[in-house]
């Protein structure tokens, strides 16, 4: 069976995106490790699927996969890759597009600078919808994990994200500490970990051990959760820059009920086939 594929990346979170518009392909666990695999595939943290949508009022459907198989609900830097992938192979001629995924519906849109914004919707707070295991929510949770006691926020952004304010990310075993936290039983459906430093109210300095990834260099959805935790501790102003090992994120948010906006780069590395 031959592949056809699109290599892609958000400031180094690169990603492996099928056509499904343009070649019929069945995608299953054992196909998505094999093209995430950096030594026997392609190589990428998440496959990204375009499909017909579902929903008549959108104009595609956005799939995400890891790189252990497992299908997840959302990624912000996939997201802008998507909208730059559909509008690139003409697909659609609009400037603003609408997709559905697995957590809901998001609205993209290519500006005139080449970078991508993208409406990722209304931080869910409710610890019941996250999910995480908390009688009530609150702002900061006291998270126990081998004898130590984290201060933690918890925030859905579509998928679940654990947030930790730290004085330096140097002194952090990101993937060590990461993997440990994001597999935390008090998150059923295990956990983003962010790590984040404050610059001043406007910039933020910002790791993440993805689950079923490992440390990527950039994480959209987790730059939204980091960004709506600082802002509920009031550390940030609404409108920010996140600093990631990739590069920037511009991030917006009036509060709560609002929609957080994400902006950022999409690029389109190559385009290739592989046998499979």
């Amino acid at each position: 069976m031959i592949v056809k594929f699109t290599k892609m990346h958000g400031l180094g979170n690169d990603f492996v995106v099928l056509d499904l518009l343009a070649q019929n392909l069945k995608v299953n666990k054992a196909l998505v490790k094999r093209l995430a695999d950096r030594h026997f595939g392609v190589g990428c943290d998440q496959v990204l699927l375009v499909e017909h949508p579902q929903d008549p009022e959108v104009d595609f459907r956005y799939r995400i996969f890891n790189q252990d198989g497992n299908e997840v609900e959302q990624c912000g830097n996939g997201a802008r890759c998507f909208a730059r992938y559909v509008h690139d192979r003409k697909h659609i001629g609009a400037s603003e597009i609408r997709v559905e995924t697995s957590s809901g519906k998001l609205t993209l849109e290519l500006l005139d600078d080449q970078l991508v914004r993208v409406n990722m919707g209304v931080p869910v707070l409710e610890p019941k919808a996250i999910p995480f295991d908390a009688k009530k929510r609150r702002d900061l949770y006291k998270l126990e994990y081998k004898g130590k006691e984290y201060d933690i926020s918890a925030i859905s952004m579509g998928n679940p994200h654990m947030v930790l304010f730290v004085d330096s990310l140097r002194r952090v075993r990101i993937n060590k500490l990461g993997r440990g936290l994001s597999q935390h039983p008090r998150f059923p459906k295990q956990v983003n970990v962010g790590f984040a430093a404050i610059r001043d109210r406007e910039n933020f300095d910002l790791r993440v051990y993805e689950r079923g990834v490992g440390e990527t260099l950039a994480c959209g959805s987790g730059a939204c959760a980091a960004f709506v935790a600082g802002r509920l501790r009031n550390l940030l102003t609404d409108s920010v820059q996140a600093h990631l090992k990739g590069g920037i994120l511009r991030l917006e948010w009036r509060g709560e009920g609002e929609p957080v906006y994400l902006t950022g780069p999409a690029i389109t590395v190559y385009e290739g086939q592989i046998r499979i």
